[in-house]
């Protein structure tokens, strides 16, 4: 509770998902925005009017089109100087955000961090204990949330309480033994909230932002408007290992604003993708993610 009372907003990013919905029980902000995909039936606007209902929230919701999403990709690109594969992810928050600074909402909540400190992300049930626990607290040293950078670009506060440093100390300091149980993950989260929040929202399974808001839908879409040819050129020509041809479509766009990629030096970790520099697990400008079998 002290994590959420430093961290006081005049609204909320609400998905109907676990982390968010913690946040709109405890601060009670009196509006929550939702952005999805239209015509996707997306589960977080209705999981999201659930709690909202229940709070007895103001909810507003953008239902975004295709045409909207590829419209506004170049300026989140620009936005975040990146050409990763989960900018849908990042279109979902801006459109959530830009709808907040039409409501001329100053602050916002964002539950960033919860998944990463409490084993939120199918892939981390699978380690053992010890191997999450150290995967746990170096991402902690090393961890970016988009949200803050588009928050930013649009003129708006993101609060992040779960990324408050008391509270991050303490979850560090949670055996992963309690965060994951029986190959659920946020248990101890979820059992800590499970007699206050409906128990629909409290073992909702983790679906990421893309496919809660359906904007996942966007791969296919913008995979096929890539020609076969032009994708193998590119990859001759860039010296780019483009992981599929939406990826070439992103850094088409990134090369035209955003410009060239900058190449680690010294003893900076080499991407093996773009050849920027990147930290232990992640390359910030392409997206590529090191196998943790190999960290």
């Amino acid at each position: 509770m002290k994590a959420v009372n430093k961290n006081k907003a005049d609204a909320i990013l609400l998905s109907g998902g676990l982390d968010t919905s913690i946040l709109a029980f405890m601060a009670k902000p009196k509006v929550a925005f939702t952005a999805a995909l239209k015509d996707s039936q997306a589960l977080d606007p209705l999981y999201a009017e659930k709690v909202s209902t229940s709070l007895r929230m103001e909810h507003k919701k953008k239902e975004f089109t295709v045409a909207e999403a590829l419209n506004i990709l170049p300026e989140v690109i620009r936005i975040l100087k990146t050409f990763d594969l989960a900018l849908p992810n990042d279109l979902s928050i801006y459109f959530a955000l830009r709808l907040a600074k039409e409501n001329n909402v100053h602050s916002v909540l964002t539950g960033d961090g919860s998944d990463e400190l409490f084993a939120g992300y199918s892939y981390m049930t699978k380690l053992s204990s010890k191997h999450l626990d150290r995967y746990i607290r170096e991402l902690s040293q090393n961890w970016h949330f988009s949200s803050i950078d588009i928050g930013k670009a649009l003129g708006i506060k993101v609060k992040q309480p779960f990324l408050d440093d008391d509270f991050v100390r303490f979850a560090l300091d949670i055996s992963s033994e309690l965060k994951v149980k029986e190959g659920i993950g946020k248990y101890i989260l979820r059992k800590s909230f499970e007699n206050l929040i409906p128990a629909e929202i409290i073992w909702r399974e983790k679906e990421p932002i893309e496919y809660g808001s359906g904007s996942n839908m966007l791969h296919k879409i913008i995979s096929d408007m890539v020609p076969e040819e032009e994708f193998q050129l590119a990859k001759k020509r860039t010296g780019i290992a483009f992981i599929n041809k939406e990826h070439c479509f992103y850094y088409h766009i990134y090369n035209e604003v955003v410009g060239e990629i900058p190449q680690a030096r010294g003893n900076e970790i080499k991407c093996p993708c773009c050849g920027a520099s990147m930290g232990k697990y992640h390359c910030r400008t392409c997206g590529y993610s090191q196998p943790l079998s190999h960290s």
